[in-house]
């Protein structure tokens, strides 16, 4: 019989592969189911565009509601009317706009889309429309609607759901 010297750092190595190996094809499958859930489920990058789209359009349909502090229906103020809107999208944001802001919910954007949360610098929340335009409850004695902000008043700061916080929290 012969005795073979294997070196521990190479037996170590084949260990680790050994080891990476499930890991690596659970990797595939799940990547696999990924494109596979277009069948069932829509797929990633929709999923977020209509998501957005749903909140802003309930948004939207209170337009004419009066501003009401620390309102969230039928009078509303700013993150009141946000935190509706995506509650009826299915998405659970905080209550007040600094919850907002320190939620994993949330990752910070340059290029805002339609729905996205646009956060001005006073501690206030918006939706965005367009370029120059937001959707809100603005302030005392406004009715809920489309602003159009520039000069000093402008967001400093666009933010969009992360689809993948979403999906992990409905699993939880």
């Amino acid at each position: 019989m012969t005795a073979v010297a294997v070196p521990f750092g190479v037996a170590a190595a084949f260990a680790f592969q050994a080891q990476a190996a499930p890991a690596a094809a659970a990797h595939v499958q799940s990547a696999s189911f990924l494109a596979d859930s277009h069948k069932a489920a829509p797929d990633v990058p929709n999923y977020g565009r209509m998501l957005r789209l749903r909140a802003y359009r309930w948004a939207a349909r209170q337009a004419g509601h009066p501003y009401v502090y620390g309102g969230t229906g039928p009078g509303f103020d700013c993150s009141g009317l946000v935190m509706m809107a995506y509650r009826h999208a299915g998405v659970r944001l905080p209550r007040t706009t600094y919850e907002m802001l320190g939620s994993r919910l949330l990752v910070r954007v340059r290029h805002p889309r339609m729905g996205d949360l646009a956060f001005y610098g006073s501690g206030h929340v918006e939706l965005f429309r367009k370029w120059g335009w937001t959707f809100g409850a603005h302030d005392s004695g406004s009715l809920v609607g489309l602003i159009h902000y520039g000069g000093s008043w402008k967001p400093t700061a666009f933010y969009r759901i992360r689809f993948r916080a979403i999906r992990a929290s409905a699993k939880i």
